[in-house]
């Protein structure tokens, strides 16, 4: 099992080559580059009518064009422009960004604490609630309390997070107040007290946390449910009830073990989106987390920016599928990687 784990860790580099390779050259290749940004605001923002008929023509000298293409790193072939990048990745620098004009590596440091924070007690509701919920589920199967909260999961499973969230914002926050319309925390939250800090932390969160665990918690619960469902008919089930092992004790120590191994080979999967957030929910919200980064850096072209994200993204994904793959030999002592 040792040297399985450590083929794993062994092929997490050149697959991240791989990864970041196709995405580097996308960005090389796509239309509306940064260059292009440049030359359109450039047009917009001139006020001069001879040099606005000048640029507006397209009339750029050459020397100026090859300074935007060395400026935003274009001035080099898309292979060996790569490699310089890579070599300043490992060397720990980033590069900077083309929309705030600093350090990547420091932007990320700056959004990356507000992601964690709603991915942990992301994760923390939705196991915490979804497992026993699901065992519950299970044990009170065709009964009324499985009745309603099923209904209640599929309608959270049908809505998606961003949609909910735009509904949540439109009616509970802008219509009725009950809840600020976006933000992580208040403007006023540095004259808070601590107490008043942490509920004004709360009260922002809610809506967001809504969205968040929405799609999750219905997929986590009824996945617990059904495999739960499925080892309480099996044999060794009936076996060991048949011995005298009372349904509690069938339920926790022989069936519960077994259904847990779904939750664990899915639970890695969790682990990039606990880091890097949700696209969308953070821009409805206005979260300054990895998530609003990420889509303001494809939408304004930020190319290191994307980069930035993209390796870490691809890290906690590759590392988060190990993880499930020890989460699993732990639960199940008969797998055995080789």
């Amino acid at each position: 099992m040792r040297d399985y784990f450590l083929r794993r860790f062994l092929l997490i580099p050149p697959t991240l080559l791989g990864i970041t390779l196709i995405v580097f050259l996308i960005t090389r290749v796509v239309p509306g580059g940064p260059i292009e940004r440049a030359l359109m605001e450039a047009r917009m923002g001139d006020t001069g009518a001879a040099q606005t008929n000048q640029v507006g023509s397209g009339a750029i000298s050459e020397e100026q064009m090859a300074q935007l293409k060395a400026y935003y790193g274009f001035d080099k072939p898309p292979l060996q422009a790569y490699f310089i990048w890579l070599g300043k990745v490992a060397r720990g620098d980033l590069g900077s960004s083309y929309r705030y004009n600093e350090p990547v590596l420091r932007i990320i440091a700056e959004r990356i604490p507000v992601s964690i924070l709603y991915g942990l007690v992301t994760t923390l509701l939705v196991y915490g609630v979804c497992i026993p919920l699901g065992i519950l589920k299970a044990v009170k199967h065709r009964t009324w309390m499985d009745n309603i909260t099923s209904a209640v999961v599929f309608t959270g499973y049908a809505i998606p997070g961003y949609a909910l969230g735009a509904l949540l914002v439109v009616y509970l926050a802008a219509r009725h107040g009950w809840f600020p319309m976006g933000g992580f925390n208040s403007r006023d939250f540095a004259d808070l007290s601590f107490g008043g800090k942490a509920l004004d932390l709360v009260h922002h969160a809610i809506l967001p946390l809504v969205c968040y665990t929405v799609g999750s918690f219905a997929f986590v619960t009824l996945l617990m449910k059904n495999h739960l469902m499925d080892n309480l008919a099996a044999d060794f089930v009936r076996t060991a009830m048949a011995k005298g092992v009372t349904f509690r004790q069938a339920v926790l120590g022989h069936a519960l073990r077994n259904s847990l191994i779904p939750i664990a080979t899915h639970f890695g999967g969790h682990l990039s989106v606990l880091v890097t957030g949700s696209f969308l929910i953070e821009f409805i919200f206005d979260i300054n987390g990895m998530g609003l980064l990420g889509y303001t850096s494809v939408v304004d072209r930020d190319y290191p920016t994307v980069m930035g994200v993209l390796i870490i993204s691809s890290v906690l994904i590759l590392l988060g599928n190990i993880l499930s793959d020890v989460l699993v030999a732990l639960i199940d002592p008969r797998i055995r990687f080789k």
